[in-house]
C-alpha cells in the first residue's frame, strides 16, 4: 500500500512533492498519515476512504457514547494506545475491532496474541486518527472515575465517623488525595472534551458540574452536595484564594500539566444562598496560528481589516461581551505584525495564549500593576505595537489614546454591544472630540455562532417565515454586495441533523460573525460635529458596514451556519 502513490495518481499532489514527503517520513519516523495530514494537503475522512479502497477494509466512524466501557477493558489502555486499536462492539463471541494502521504487522500480532489470550474472534475496521484519540479518552470515563475518587473519600470519612464536612477539617481534606482526583478528573476531562469554561453549582440536593461546549452548557455529572466544601476548597488551594472567605466572590488563576501540556484556569467564585459557585474559564497557552479566514472574517469585512492594517499607527479596538472571541481576532491581527523587526508587547489579564516573538504581560491589580500603569511602563519600551487586554477606564482609554497619537499601533478591547457605540463611549471614558479621528482606524463587533456539523448538515428550502428574514435582511444590504447575491423563487438554507461525528449535536466548532467601522473623512467631520449612534450608522451605511446580523445571513446562505443560531447571538435589540 502506498498512499502517496495513490495521491499522485489522483493528481492531488505532484511526484516531485510526493518524493520530497517520502523523504520526510523516513527521516523524521513518522507514518505517512501522518505527514500528510500536518501538511494538510487532503482532509483526514479523504484520506482515510483512500486508504480503506486500497486495503479493502471498511472504513467506520464511532461515536465514543456508543463504545461501551465493558467493551473497552478486552484490551488494555496500554496496549490500545501503543498499536493504535481499539474494541469498538461486540456480537456474541465477535469483536469489532478499530484499527488506524491495519497494515501495521506488529500491531496485527498484538491483536493475534490478546485474541487467544482472552478467547475472542474479532473483525477489523479502519478508523481515523482523531477518531481513535476520541475514542481513546473514552477508557477515562469521567463518571467511573470520579465515583471511585468518591468511594476512596466515603472511607477516609468513615474512618473519622464524622458525616459532614467540619470548617477546621476542610483544609485537611483537601489536600487528601480523594478530593484532589476528583478536582483533576474534572479539569482533565473539560480539557479533553475541549470545553471553554467548567461550572461547579451548588442545588438543593445535588452538586452539579457542567460544561461549555461551542457557547452551550451541557449538564455533566452529579456529586454529593456534602462534598461542595472540600471541592471549592481545594481549587482556592490552586488558585492562592481565602479557603474561610466565602461570603464575598474572589478571583484567581493557577495552572497544571494536562496530556503533556501547561493548561491555564481563571477561576471565580461567587456566594449563592446554596453555597459557594465557582466558574473556571479554560486558557490553552498552546501557540495558536489563526488567519482571518477560519474566523470568519471574508468578503468586505477582510478588505476593510486589510486597510486599517496598512497604517502604521492608530487603535483597532475589538468589541463584544465576554467569550465573543475579541482577544482571539486580536491575536490573529498580531500574528499579522509579528516580524524579527518590530517590538510587539502586551499587557493582558491574563494571558490566554503564548506567542512565540511576543513580549506578554500579565497584569496584577492587587500590587498595583494594572492596565494603567502597565501601559505607562511599556511606552518606555521602545514598542513598535501594542496590546491592552481591556480599555475599562479613563486612564486608560488616554493612555491608549496617547500612545496611538505617538505613533504606536494599539490593539484593545471595549465592552459595547456594537461598532455603532464605540466613538460615544470613548467621548463618555473622557476622551476629546478631536483626539478621536487621527487615533481610532478600526472599530470591531463580534459575536460567536456554532458551525453545522460539515458530515450531517441537511440542505432544505427554506419555509416562508425563514425566507422571510433572510430576503428582508438582503434588502437591507449594501448594493455592492446585495447585487452579488441573486434572490431566486426557492431559497435553500442548511439545518442541523446530528450524526456520530458531531455527538449528535448538528453543530462542530464556532466561527465569528463581525462589523466592521472604518475612519473615514465623513466620519471625522461626525465626530467632531454630532457624534451620536443615529449619525454614525448614517455613516455606516455610506462606507457599506455590514451588521453582524447581516454577515450572518451571508453565512446561513453559504451553509456555514443556521439561521437559529444567528438569530441566537446577533438579533438586533
Amino acid at each position: 500500500m502506498d498512499l502517496l502513490q495513490q495521491l499522485v495518481k489522483k493528481k492531488v499532489i505532484s511526484k516531485e512533492r510526493a518524493t520530497a514527503i517520502e523523504y520526510e517520513i523516513k527521516t523524521s519516523g513518522k507514518k505517512p498519515e501522518e505527514v500528510i495530514l500536518d501538511k494538510r494537503i487532503v482532509a483526514e475522512d479523504f484520506l482515510f476512504g483512500l486508504k480503506s479502497e486500497i486495503l479493502k477494509i471498511p472504513l467506520k466512524v464511532v461515536s465514543p457514547g456508543e463504545v461501551k466501557l465493558k467493551i473497552l477493558e478486552t484490551i488494555p489502555e496500554e496496549s490500545a494506545k501503543y498499536y493504535k486499536i481499539i474494541p469498538l462492539n461486540r456480537r456474541e463471541n465477535l469483536l469489532e475491532m478499530g484499527m488506524v494502521y491495519p497494515e501495521d504487522l506488529k500491531a496485527r500480532e498484538a491483536l493475534e496474541f490478546l485474541a487467544r489470550q482472552n478467547k475472542f474472534g474479532y473483525k477489523v475496521f479502519l478508523i481515523t486518527l482523531s477518531n481513535f484519540n476520541d475514542l481513546l479518552k473514552k477508557y477515562r470515563n469521567l463518571k467511573k472515575e470520579v465515583t471511585r475518587a468518591l468511594e476512596e473519600l466515603e472511607v477516609e470519612l468513615k474512618k473519622e465517623e464524622k458525616p459532614e464536612f467540619r470548617a477546621a477539617e476542610i483544609q485537611r481534606i483537601t489536600e487528601e488525595a480523594p478530593i484532589s482526583k476528583v478536582v483533576a478528573v474534572i479539569l482533565r476531562h473539560a480539557v479533553d472534551g475541549k470545553a471553554s469554561d467548567i461550572h461547579i453549582e451548588p442545588g438543593r440536593e445535588k452538586l452539579r458540574v457542567r460544561f461549555r461546549l461551542d457557547g452551550v452548557l451541557h449538564s455533566s455529572i452529579f456529586l454529593p452536595m456534602r462534598i461542595l466544601p472540600a471541592v471549592v476548597a481545594r481549587i482556592k488551594i490552586l488558585s492562592n484564594l481565602k479557603i474561610d472567605e466565602t461570603r464575598v466572590p474572589q478571583d484567581g488563576r493557577f495552572s497544571t500539566e494536562i496530556g503533556n501540556r501547561v493548561v491555564d484556569f481563571r477561576v471565580s467564585t461567587f456566594p449563592t444562598t446554596l453555597g459557594e459557585k465557582v466558574v473556571m474559564r479554560i486558557l490553552d497557552p498552546g501557540q495558536r496560528k489563526v488567519d482571518f479566514e477560519m474566523l470568519g472574517i471574508t468578503g468586505r469585512n477582510l478588505e476593510a481589516i486589510q486597510r486599517g492594517l496598512k497604517k502604521s499607527y492608530g487603535m483597532i479596538l475589538s468589541t463584544g461581551p465576554t467569550g465573543s472571541g475579541k482577544t482571539t481576532t486580536l491575536y490573529a491581527v498580531l500574528g499579522l505584525f509579528n516580524k524579527d523587526e518590530v517590538n510587539i508587547m502586551t499587557l493582558e489579564d491574563p494571558v490566554e495564549y503564548f506567542i512565540e516573538g511576543v513580549n506578554q504581560s500579565q497584569v496584577r491589580p492587587e500590587i498595583g500593576y494594572t492596565f494603567a500603569s502597565g501601559l505607562r511602563s511599556l511606552l518606555r519600551q521602545d514598542p513598535d505595537i501594542l496590546m491592552v487586554g481591556e480599555i475599562r477606564d479613563e486612564e486608560t482609554a488616554s493612555l491608549a489614546v496617547h500612545a496611538a497619537l505617538t505613533g504606536h499601533v494599539l490593539l484593545s478591547t471595549l465592552h459595547t454591544s456594537n461598532t455603532l457605540g464605540v466613538i460615544p463611549r470613548l467621548i463618555d471614558m473622557g476622551i476629546e472630540r478631536f483626539l478621536l479621528p487621527p487615533t481610532l482606524s478600526l472599530a470591531i463587533a463580534q459575536r460567536l455562532v456554532r458551525k453545522l456539523c460539515p458530515h450531517c448538515k441537511k440542505r432544505v428550502k427554506a419555509n416562508k417565515e425563514v425566507r422571510g428574514i433572510i430576503v428582508n435582511e438582503i434588502k437591507n444590504f449594501p448594493s455592492k454586495i446585495k447585487e452579488k447575491i441573486e434572490i431566486k423563487k426557492d431559497i435553500y438554507v442548511y439545518q442541523p441533523v446530528g450524526c456520530k461525528r458531531c455527538n449528535k449535536l448538528g453543530y462542530s466548532g464556532r466561527i465569528g460573525v463581525f462589523e466592521i467601522l472604518e475612519m473615514t473623512k465623513n466620519l471625522e467631520e461626525i465626530i467632531l460635529t454630532k457624534p451620536s449612534e443615529v449619525t454614525i450608522k448614517e455613516e455606516a451605511d455610506r462606507q457599506g458596514m455590514i451588521t453582524m446580523k447581516q454577515d450572518g445571513v451571508l453565512k446561513v446562505l453559504q451553509g456555514v451556519t443556521s439561521l437559529e443560531e444567528v438569530l441566537r447571538v446577533a438579533e438586533e435589540k
